[in-house]
């Protein structure tokens, strides 16, 4: 799907979203096994009309079935970024002290960039201690526009 930071490819099995793919995204960050095109799958055409809602300033919260295939400290990881509320950010360091792992700061990173549900899962929203933005599949320019997007539109009713 097109979108404003590029094309997305969006990934189902079953009745569950599993990835949200950049158009130039390593092909071995996740690993998704053999894929099918699925236009009409009920669950991608929902994926595709709350992600138009979201980039419209019209969603906030996504609400999708997720299926999550990583470690146990990955997924941890992955569930901790969906409590990062829209508009906010959180430090590496404060999301290892909030999954209980304080010292595994540099886990978190590496765990955070194989998030395979960019954007949904919004790993977009974790910067360095500093402030700063740091790595991100869709690379930092998307990462940029995303958390301006999202400060912009956090002051406005949803």
């Amino acid at each position: 799907m097109p979108s404003p930071v590029g094309r997305l490819t969006l990934v189902a099995r079953e009745a569950a979203l599993v990835a949200v793919l950049w158009e130039n995204d390593r092909p071995d960050r996740v690993r998704l096994g053999d894929l099918a095109e699925a236009p009409d799958h009920p669950v991608l055409r929902e994926a595709e009309r709350q992600i138009g809602a979201y980039f419209a300033g019209e969603l906030r919260v996504f609400n999708l079935p997720l299926a999550f295939a990583g470690t146990e400290f990955q997924e941890s990881v992955w569930r901790a970024l969906l409590t990062i509320p829209f508009g906010e950010t959180r430090s590496y360091a404060a999301l290892a002290r909030q999954i209980g792992r304080p010292a595994a700061f540099r886990a978190v990173g590496a765990a955070n960039g194989r998030n395979p549900i960019s954007i949904i899962v919004p790993c977009h929203r974790v910067v360095g201690t500093d402030g700063g933005l740091t790595g991100f599949a869709g690379g930092l320019d998307a990462k940029e526009r995303l958390l301006a997007f999202e400060k912009r539109n956090a002051a406005e009713p949803a």
